[in-house]
């Protein structure tokens, strides 16, 4: 497969979007906001995305106090009463420690309520606080993903299901209600294994892939994989995305500047658990360069570096992850601004 077998035919066909975990900010005076704060923020991110013309808005299901958002769905129905065009979905929804019954009615629900703009993106989270909080063994980490992912896939058909698996009961002819008007659209989050890149070809999802260290081309393959095996399971075409952190500013250095509290801040809190070595700015200044997975920098800098990366992977989709530990409200509002009214443009005129 070449470069223009996997290339985007045209920049009508890029949709830029953007992902938030709901990151718990802090305030102009430095004190960290509520949860409750934080999630009316989030739904104001949405209507201003909506407002620049972006194509989607995505929040992450998460479990833990750095993040606010543990009932996206929710979130997203305020965001719907609030938009009129932007597509609204979850980025990821657990669906390991969740069931599949209850997400197709969750997402049909949201898809009603937002007169078809609903999709969701599956996956099995970075973290396992889910799994005890929800009563699921994380021995049975694997074949919960896969077992849900296929149900999930015939619920999709909106026909009664007849399905059996291992860790949860059968169903026999179930039909699920609401019906959507047009269908769900469905991604599966893919960190970066081969055999998740072929279980989303299996099912029939498109496959998010979530860069968030290295460059881009280290993740091709898996593009190649997912196309090959498509066809292996003769699947029609479905689209490849990418979700990768970001944040801009005028300049590069004052998107640097103002986004490396956030990223270190995250970085050490996470890391505290993870034995991960302390955050630093060397660090971060190479993650933001050429062979980095953060979009942090001017508009310039920033649609170059996603026009590069939807060229090397033939993606049809970019999506930024905007919130970043720390980060304030205000500065992401600003980010957001800039990526719908002057990155967007840029980038649909670097492809072209």
């Amino acid at each position: 497969m070449t470069t223009a077998d996997l290339a985007p035919t045209g920049p009508a066909q890029i949709e830029l979007g953007l992902d938030t975990f709901g990151d718990v900010t802090r305030d102009a005076t430095g004190e960290l906001l509520s949860a409750a704060q934080t999630i009316r923020n989030v739904v104001d991110q949405a209507v201003l995305a909506d407002q620049v013309g972006l194509s989607f808005f995505g929040i992450g299901e998460h479990h833990r106090r750095e993040f606010a958002v543990s009932s996206p769905e929710i979130v997203l129905a305020a965001a719907a009463a609030r938009t009129k065009r932007i597509h609204l979905g979850t980025a990821v929804t657990v669906l390991s420690s969740d069931d599949p019954v209850r997400v197709f009615e969750r997402f049909s629900t949201l898809d009603a309520v937002s007169s078809g703009r609903a999709e969701v993106i599956l996956g099995r989270g970075s973290f396992i606080e889910s799994f005890p909080l929800f009563g699921y063994d994380l021995r049975d980490y694997e074949p919960l993903f896969d077992e849900k992912l296929e149900l999930f896939s015939q619920l999709l058909t909106e026909k009664p299901v007849t399905w059996s698996g291992t860790l949860r009961a059968p169903l026999e002819e179930a039909d699920v209600f609401p019906k959507t008007e047009n269908g769900l659209r469905a991604w599966v989050g893919v960190g970066g294994t081969p055999e998740s890149a072929v279980r989303a070809a299996r099912y029939g999802y498109g496959l998010m892939l979530a860069i968030i260290g290295g460059p881009a081309e280290r993740f091709r393959p898996f593009a190649e994989l997912y196309r090959r095996s498509l066809e292996t399971f003769e699947r029609p075409e479905l689209p490849v995305g990418v979700h990768s952190p970001g944040h801009i500013a005028e300049t590069d250095q004052q998107a640097w500047d103002e986004a490396y509290e956030g990223f270190e801040a995250m970085n050490n809190s996470i890391g505290r658990e993870r034995g991960w070595p302390p955050y630093n700015r060397l660090r971060f200044q190479h993650d933001v360069g050429p062979g980095g997975a953060l979009y942090v920098g001017s508009p310039e800098t920033v649609a170059r570096k996603i026009a590069d990366t939807v060229r090397t992977l033939g993606a049809s989709r970019f999506d930024m992850k905007f919130s970043t530990g720390t980060l304030s409200h205000q500065k992401m509002m600003r980010s957001i601004e800039l990526y719908g009214t002057e990155v967007a443009p840029l980038v649909r005129d670097m492809l072209s």
